[in-house]
């Protein structure tokens, strides 16, 4: 079934609807929580509640792209749930590694002025990975979007994984330069 159906069942408030969701994004979804949390059983349940909060989400709320849509949700129930699951600790995994490599780039101030950039500076990343070739593009995103390992992406890419680091490494500096460019200090 095409993504403008799924909506539409979402919308008529059909109960297939999440059935055919996760069907068709159940492994995606999936995927992304399992990257994030590490743990089978607690992306099991984030992708549960995606299912739950597309429900609740549509209407209002018609996604242009379902499979972002999803993939965000997913993402940001999982990172909540990694947050309460260590926030006694300070855990391991992709979640601390993909965090610290672009904390060099996050001040860590939290005001207001940063808030209001902060639609600004989505849109000026996004414009930035535009200008990357695809496979970099393509690192780039499947480390700090889905959090893949250094090792997965490496094997994805048939690069090995100093190559890997190395390109992540030059993108994020590259992604610096280019929001300092633009005046978006982070």
């Amino acid at each position: 079934m095409d993504d403008a159906k799924i909506v539409q069942l979402y919308w008529d408030r059909n109960q297939l609807a999440i059935p055919v969701t996760a069907d068709k994004y159940g492994s995606y979804c999936a995927s992304i929580a399992r990257n994030i949390l590490g743990s089978r059983e607690d992306a099991e349940e984030c992708v549960n509640d995606t299912w739950l909060q597309a429900w609740n989400s549509m209407p209002p709320h018609r996604p242009a792209l379902l499979s972002a849509f999803l993939g965000k949700i997913v993402r940001n129930l999982s990172f909540n749930r990694h947050k309460h699951n260590t926030a006694a600790k300070r855990g391991g995994g992709e979640v601390s590694a993909v965090l610290d490599e672009l904390s060099q780039l996050v001040s860590g101030k939290d005001d207001v002025h940063q808030q209001l950039e902060h639609k600004e500076i989505t849109r000026a990343v996004n414009a930035f990975l535009l200008t990357l070739p695809q496979d970099k593009r393509g690192i780039f995103i499947r480390r700090y979007w889905h959090t893949d390992s250094i090792s997965a992406i490496a094997s994805r890419y048939n690069m090995k994984e100093n190559a890997v680091s190395v390109t992540l490494n030059r993108l994020r500096k590259k992604l610096g330069d280019y929001l300092k460019e633009r005046g978006l200090y982070l």
